[in-house]
């Protein structure tokens, strides 16, 4: 029998990461560790969805609910059916996956059925701040080549002219968090292009995509807060370019493949993000990193402690995680 153990921990942040709707000091997360009966351990980490209310205690509890179903035979399949998508899945769908390769030697990307895995360029993020502190940041992250940059509702293209400003060669993605809206982001698009931006995420409130039919963008858009799981595609098609496939999002690997696989029949680029942690949570993503146009796994990066075994990073380019660490 598959026994699993919980934690919860607390990674602080290197400094205040402000986006459009809070300042994050600290991120709180849910370890979740599945041993089987000969000793071998799959591990993976979850901080939910905050702004859906989900926290590591109400991911904790929704993981306490289906322990007495936990069997040896586990298949991500079965955790589609017991638990809906957001973190709890995510954490236990991921430590299963590190539970078969650490029970058969396989490593996770030949059961996932793809190439050996290799090194990819992250997004660097730069939160939102005052000039002296945004010209900083940007001054200090010249040696990534691409750059997201946090705005809201009144700090957009003064962001992109600062950052412009101190790394004239940087590719630009800009994150808006949901902070505009349809007449902000139709007045804001062309001066975006202008200034060489290549990608806008979430420009709108969630719920409010049908702001963006009949739109004709310079700059494709990517939904992020308005994707979740397969479930959410619909809404989004023929409304935005792009999807932003997070793990805790959608709820574990295993949905995250499937989401991708009908995202781009449906003729969406993928894009993988993170919702801060260590770097064992950015392990699996790393995973799904292989098949996505941006990859933006960069909360390692921005706190101020990592794993014991953590994944390496060197001038934005990531490499695979250890198998000590996962996978």
């Amino acid at each position: 029998m598959i026994r699993c153990h919980t934690r919860i921990e607390q990674w602080a942040m290197r400094e205040p990461f402000e986006i459009a709707r809070e300042v994050i000091t600290d991120q709180p997360v849910l370890l979740v560790q599945l041993v089987d009966g000969l000793g071998h351990t799959g591990q993976a980490e979850a901080a939910g969805v905050d702004y859906d209310g989900e926290t590591p205690a109400s991911m904790a509890a929704q993981i306490t609910a289906v322990l007495p179903r936990l069997h040896d035979g586990l298949t991500g399949a079965e955790l589609l059916q017991w638990l809906p998508a957001g973190g709890a899945r995510n954490a236990l769908d991921c430590a299963l996956w590190d539970l078969r390769a650490k029970q058969t030697r396989v490593p996770v990307w030949q059961a996932a059925g793809l190439p050996r895995w290799r090194p990819v360029t992250t997004a660097f993020t730069i939160g939102l701040g005052d000039e002296a502190t945004t010209r900083r940041k940007a001054r200090a992250a010249r040696q990534y080549p691409l750059l997201k940059l946090k705005v809201d509702a009144r700090r957009h293209l003064d962001v992109v002219y600062m950052v412009r400003d101190e790394h004239p060669a940087a590719r630009l993605v800009v994150d808006a968090n949901q902070a505009w809206s349809p007449a902000l982001l139709h007045e804001l698009l062309p001066l975006l292009a202008q200034a060489g931006v290549e990608l806008v995420e979430q420009p709108l409130v969630r719920g409010q995509d049908a702001a963006l039919d009949g739109l004709q963008s310079p700059i494709p858009l990517a939904a992020d807060e308005s994707c979740t799981d397969r479930a959410s595609l619909a809404a989004l098609v023929g409304r935005y370019q792009f999807v932003n496939i997070k793990l805790d999002k959608c709820g574990g690997l295993t949905e995250a493949f499937a989401l991708a696989a009908e995202a781009t029949r449906h003729g969406l680029g993928l894009m993988v993000g993170n919702m801060c942690g260590t770097s064992l949570a950015m392990a699996p993503a790393f995973l799904l990193a292989q098949g996505c146009t941006y990859v933006d796994l960069d909360g390692p990066l921005l706190q101020q402690q990592d794993r014991a075994v953590p994944m390496q990073y060197g001038c934005g380019l990531i490499q695979p995680p250890p198998p000590a660490l996962w996978g």
